[in-house]
């Protein structure tokens, strides 16, 4: 009788194993917030702030609506990792790795992506007011609607990148590289940076859009463009 009731039990559980599997779709049940950080791992909704993962491999990591405020995430590996509506406050990215990513309505006032790679990454909609991008590689970036305000992207590689009806008021796109064409349509450029650039080649630029930016005699613009008679540029 009792090995009968083993057997029950054992056939019980299978069942219960079975149904919630069902009930998730299939899938794995996601991981805790107390997991390690690895490749793959899930971290939705979890807060992780003041942390020191330097170096960690997150990719394909799901780092959905997770508080990272503070943490240092330098020379981590965040391939295609998902942040969407992550906090990253203050939060440090200098040197990681993150192409594919996605940045996606995050808040992230004054985060450093410095010498990061998020190449093809998503920031759409995403907050980003003083964030520092200097020498950052980020070919294919999308920063569709983004805030960026007094944002630097100094030597930063922009190349493909879109900027469509962003924030980009008082950005420094300083010794920024283009190399072919980014798109600037709709964008509000308001003492935005642009001194020395060659945006001969961006798309979405309006007149008044120059009219408000911040160049100099040797800023290179789109055909149909003309230099303002005064750039209003500010000193601070």
């Amino acid at each position: 009788m009792k090995n009968v009731s083993r057997i029950a039990r054992s056939r019980l559980a299978v069942t219960l194993v079975a149904v919630a599997a069902a009930v998730s779709g299939g899938h794995v049940m996601a991981a805790d917030c107390h997991d390690t950080p690895s490749a793959g791992v899930d971290w939705s909704e979890c807060t992780k702030k003041n942390l020191m993962l330097e170096g960690s491999d997150f990719e394909k990591a799901n780092l959905a609506g997770a508080d990272l405020s503070q943490t240092s995430l330098k020379n981590a590996n965040l391939d295609a990792a998902n942040f969407e509506k992550a906090t990253l406050i203050r939060a440090w990215l200098e040197g990681a790795k993150a192409d594919d990513a996605t940045f996606d309505k995050i808040e992230a006032y004054r985060a450093v992506f410095q010498d990061a790679s998020a190449q093809n990454s998503s920031f759409v909609s995403a907050e980003l007011q003083r964030a520092d991008f200097t020498r950052a590689q980020l070919s294919g970036a999308n920063f569709e609607k983004a805030e960026l305000g007094r944002a630097t992207f100094e030597k930063a590689v922009l190349t493909g990148a879109r900027f469509a009806l962003a924030n980009l008021s008082r950005v420094d796109l300083s010794g920024a590289s283009f190399g072919g064409p980014v798109d600037f349509d709709r964008a509000f450029m308001f003492l935005t940076r642009i001194e020395g650039l060659d945006l001969s080649a961006a798309t979405g630029l309006q007149q008044s859009q120059i009219e408000l930016a911040c160049g100099d005699a040797s800023t290179k613009l789109p055909s149909g463009l003309t230099m303002p008679k005064d750039w209003p540029c500010a000193t601070d």
